[in-house]
Order: structure tokens, then C-alpha cells, then sequence
């Protein structure tokens, strides 16, 4: 697979806090990602380095579209409270005070995600620990176009 990679600037905001489990709202103490986590090792993708919850990456005035992510899985029955959703990923760079942390962009399709609404300006990504990032603070992503598009 080709890749062509770009860089795109951006700044992390808070999310929903479910995907951690640190929401005080979540019905899912342990966070969504945690549950997930053996759904997607089972279909190929191992997430279990990463930190499990998001990074909210803000880059507005842009936005991003998924073209031909790395792995796409359909029908994942995570949980039983909810019907299947559909996920994707595509593998990224986080750029944080000069070092390069490995990442993937996390896309539960809206589709199939009722009564959730994620800001298309937003790249909702998980990664392995980023020593001292927090809300605020600038980043770079570099992104692989072959796979997303920044429009």
C-alpha cells in the first residue's frame, strides 16, 4: 500500500470521557475501549498498548474524511446493551514537545452509533502514553492520505 504522509496542526480538547470510563455519566465504568479492546484483537488489530481512551484532537477550520482506513470492522457486537457498530482505524503519528508517539485514528461509524455525535473537525485518536499532554496543548498528526483525507 502506498503511503503519503502529511502533517496536519491541531489542539487537544476534552471529549465525552466515555471511552476512558471517566465520564461520571458513562455507563461504562471501565470505558468503551477497555470492552472493545478483545473485539478488535480478535479481528486482527491489537490495541492493548495503547492508552485506552481517546485523545480529542481539534483541527479546525479543517476536517478529516476516512478514504481507505487500514482495518475496518463491521458488525461488532461490544456490548449488549447496544445493537453492532461499525469501526475503523488508520495508523498515525502524534507529534508532542519534539517526539513522535504512535497512534491510531479511532472512527466508530456514525452510522451505526445512535444519539452520538462526533465533531467531523475532531480526530478522535488512541495512542500509546504521551507523557504531560493535556487539554490545551498544540500537536501535529501526521496522517497518511492514502487512507484519510484533511479537507
Amino acid at each position: 500500500m502506498i503511503q503519503n504522509w502529511i502533517t496536519v496542526e491541531g489542539v487537544v480538547t476534552s471529549g465525552y470521557q466515555v471511552a476512558s470510563g471517566k465520564s461520571k455519566n458513562s455507563p461504562y465504568p471501565r470505558g468503551t475501549l477497555e470492552m472493545q479492546l478483545p473485539f478488535f484483537k480478535d479481528l486482527g488489530l491489537d490495541i492493548s498498548n495503547y492508552y485506552l481512551g481517546t485523545l480529542n484532537i481539534s483541527i479546525i477550520p479543517k476536517e478529516f474524511k476516512l478514504n481507505k482506513p487500514q482495518y475496518t470492522f463491521r458488525n461488532v457486537k461490544w456490548s449488549p446493551e447496544h445493537d453492532t457498530e461499525d469501526f475503523s482505524f488508520s495508523h498515525c503519528q502524534v507529534i508532542f514537545n519534539g517526539s513522535k508517539y504512535d497512534a491510531l485514528i479511532y472512527y466508530p461509524h456514525p452510522e451505526t452509533k445512535i444519539n452520538h455525535f462526533q465533531n467531523p473537525s475532531i480526530l478522535e485518536i488512541i495512542a500509546v502514553p504521551i507523557p504531560d499532554i493535556k487539554y490545551g496543548n498544540s500537536v501535529t498528526v501526521e496522517i497518511n492520505t492514502s487512507e484519510v483525507s484533511i479537507i
